[in-house]
């Protein structure tokens, strides 16, 4: 693959930034996916005080060949973890608050009690914010989801990472009918929870794929999309195929639009958690304008 170009270029972040922000995180035992993830916008979201916190661990039970996170054997839960990520949330002022985690295959319920004593933890410490979950498939798991989904966090997202063709390749423990299936789930078991979900582009993906998508997404009422550059962490990970340009990211969320996704974002750093403050507002406007 050719040399990243330009557009694709960002700046070290701060060291004093990272310092402080890692400081925190540290003492509370807590872990971001902008740090654990190499996230190309850490320098920037940590120095405007907002970071994805990543919970149960920083060791993933999945192999995916896109991700950065380690794998292997993941350490028991932390049952400091929920309050300490509430207490983490008040610190930084966070209106919106994005939990992620590593994907626990090892658990009955895929982790699902614990995502929801963090989102009490939070109501309870950071009443005042919204709250938007990551997770993962919880292996087609119905009625663990069923927990998450009564615990009423705002935004519930899942990624779909990539086209169906590429999943073998991508995400070979991961499957994209479940994927869907989850988002589905998540509708019918409460349609007043807004649903978003991710794609990566340039693994070799062709516009059509990307657009079928997006068409699979909005037939399980979708809500919010997010479309980001992918970027190989290392040689052993799948290599990019492509770097995207900005226009074809335009004309992506041009077309993502007009399919009915309500919010849309789309662009080489683009990320699960980009701008999803903003997400959130939007969402709320769209509800207040429905009736």
């Amino acid at each position: 693959m050719s040399e990243r170009p330009e557009w694709l270029k960002v700046k070290a972040p701060e060291m004093q930034v990272l310092e402080e922000m890692e400081s925190m995180l540290k003492k509370l035992s807590l872990h971001t996916v902008c740090e654990s993830a190499n996230c190309p916008n850490i320098g920037k979201c940590f120095k405007n005080k907002t970071a994805t916190f990543m919970v149960m661990g920083d060791v993933c039970t999945r192999n995916c060949r896109f991700c950065a996170v380690r794998k292997g054997l993941p350490r028991d839960l932390d049952s400091e973890e929920p309050v300490n990520v509430a207490i983490a949330s008040k610190k930084l002022g966070l209106k919106h608050v994005v939990i992620t985690s590593v994907t626990r295959d090892d658990l009955g319920d895929g982790g699902a009690d614990h995502f929801v004593k963090i989102v009490n933890a939070l109501r309870k410490l950071n009443p005042n914010s919204t709250i938007e979950l990551l997770i993962p498939d919880l292996k087609g798991n119905w009625q663990a989801l069923r927990k998450i989904v009564e615990a009423k966090p705002d935004i519930i997202n899942h990624n779909i990472e990539t086209i169906p063709r590429l999943y073998k390749k991508v995400r070979p423990k991961a499957v994209y009918e479940r994927s869907i299936e989850l988002l589905n789930q998540c509708k019918r078991m409460d349609e007043r929870i807004y649903t978003k979900s991710g794609i990566m582009l340039g693994i070799g993906e062709k516009q059509e794929e990307v657009e079928k998508v997006m068409d699979d997404l909005i037939s399980v009422k979708c809500d919010v999309l997010t479309l980001g550059q992918y970027l190989s962490p290392s040689q052993k990970h799948v290599p990019v195929v492509e770097y995207v340009s900005i226009e074809k990211f335009n004309d992506y969320k041009y077309t993502a639009s007009n399919k009915g996704f309500k919010f849309v974002a789309s662009g080489p750093f683009v990320r699960s958690s980009y701008k999803a403050f903003e997400g959130m507002e939007t969402l709320k406007n769209f509800n207040r304008q429905s009736y």
